[in-house]
């Protein structure tokens, strides 16, 4: 098929991308490293398993997964006076080269026979340190190469393929895993990171005349200080926004346990190889696509209900898992918790774009991120201690219990505040009914 004809099977919005040769270029490099990451939710819970000291499985695995994400919550936050001033280009192709050469060295110090514990979790830490500003290197890379009107179709083909890679990549993991070593799975995603470094790196020509001083990237920085300073301040005066937020936190943190319990329920309490994780992983992130495409189904009804809803379905969902339920009955419930789960972000994003002004809601929104960085992480390096207390099953079953009390203590405390904080209307000028 040739690429004329291949471009005709896009919708008349995406047609336009494809005639530029610098995204055609980028977007596979984009694809590849999203697949490769993809992989990775599998083989780095996996190859932790695979080297930790007898017992000490789960304090391994939280370590080595909260070492892939929580330094670069940290790097978002510390690096930002440097790195905010940088073009898009360069900050995409310093996270790629960091985390090729990082990861790369993973299978070369598992085939030396020398992927000490320690040593694994520094790699992971530091191939995470400037991931945060990868991300926001790609969408800046993306809005200079591309004029405005097709930036809008470029970021969902780019958000696609991180929603596929989830889907796509624990599953093919999960195959690759029986044949070759998780430390070589790691690998491939290190090379695709080196494939995004070269392509990126040979936009920089491109993109170097309309980066200018570099106003595009500090605008699509993880973090800004000062804007998450007074965003804060904002959100004091915001009740609302704060329970959001809270909420938010919260849902986050006590999901951290439960990715850190699912691989080792597989391989203790179910006695699975990789296999098994990698289809809990793919199901959940098809369930999770799906309910992301719902959100907007969902945006007709109330939005905080739906959101606790949501929260309170996710709990319910893992409650299963510490009842010793078959496999065939948690896949189910995983792929339902994902299905679940999907619209939550949007949602969440939706009830602080409509209770924010627009001229404070980039301070505001800068404010959620620098809150919510840390929430996943602590969550996950926890999920470690409690396993060795209570044991993979139970550990996922208290985080779906958890869930479920946050769920219903949010609901309280939004009841409670309506009645304590509703204002009466005016006759003169009546308000709209709040969708929430």
């Amino acid at each position: 098929m040739t690429p004329v004809q291949t471009t005709r099977l896009f919708s008349r919005a995406y047609r336009p991308l494809f005639a530029r040769a610098d995204f055609r270029r980028l977007l596979p490099a984009l694809a590849a490293s999203d697949l490769g990451d993809g992989m990775s939710v599998v083989a780095v819970a996996w190859l932790a398993i695979e080297i930790a000291p007898p017992g000490q499985s789960g304090m391994l695995l939280g370590a080595a997964l909260a070492a892939y994400a929580l330094p670069g919550a940290a790097g978002a936050l510390l690096f930002g006076r440097w790195l905010r001033r940088l073009p898009a280009g360069r900050l995409l192709v310093a996270d790629s080269r960091i985390r090729a050469v990082l990861l790369g060295c993973v299978p070369l110090a598992w085939a030396a026979g020398v992927l000490h514990p320690v040593l694994y979790v520094a790699l992971l830490a530091g191939s995470s340190v400037l991931h945060a500003w990868g991300n926001a290197g790609r969408y800046s890379l993306i809005a200079q190469i591309l004029p405005p009107d097709q930036r809008l179709a470029a970021n969902a083909l780019v958000s696609s393929s991180v929603s596929a890679s989830i889907v796509v990549g624990p599953a093919l993991a999960g195959f690759l895993a029986v044949v070759i070593s998780p430390a070589w799975l790691i690998g491939l995603d290190a090379l695709s990171f080196a494939v995004l470094a070269v392509q990126a790196g040979r936009l920089r020509g491109t993109a170097a005349g309309q980066e200018g001083k570099g106003e595009a990237a500090a605008a699509a920085a993880p973090v800004d200080a000062d804007r998450s300073a007074a965003g804060l301040r904002l959100l004091r005066k915001q009740p609302e926004l704060l329970g959001v937020l809270a909420l938010t936190w919260f849902f986050n943190f006590l999901y951290g346990p439960a990715e850190v319990a699912l691989p080792l329920h597989v391989t203790d309490d179910l006695h699975a190889g990789a296999g098994l994780l990698g289809l809990y992983w793919a199901l959940f992130g098809a369930g999770a696509v799906l309910g992301g495409l719902a959100a907007g189904v969902l945006r007709r009804f109330p939005l905080w209900p739906v959101t606790l809803g949501i929260v309170a379905g996710w709990g319910l969902a893992l409650v299963p898992f510490g009842l010793g339920a078959p496999p065939a009955v948690t896949l189910a419930c995983f792929t339902l918790g994902g299905l679940i789960y999907g619209p939550f972000t949007a949602l969440s994003y939706t009830l602080f774009q409509e209770r924010t002004p627009a001229a404070s809601l980039t301070t505001v929104l800068a404010a959620r991120s620098a809150a919510l960085l840390t929430a996943g992480p602590v969550g996950t390096a926890l999920g470690g201690p409690l396993i060795a207390l209570l044991g993979p099953r139970r550990v996922l079953a208290a985080s779906g219990i958890a869930t479920v009390a946050l769920a219903v203590v949010g609901a309280a405390i939004r009841v409670r505040g309506r009645r304590r904080f509703k204002a009466p209307s005016t006759p003169s000028a009546p308000s709209a009914p709040s969708p929430l």
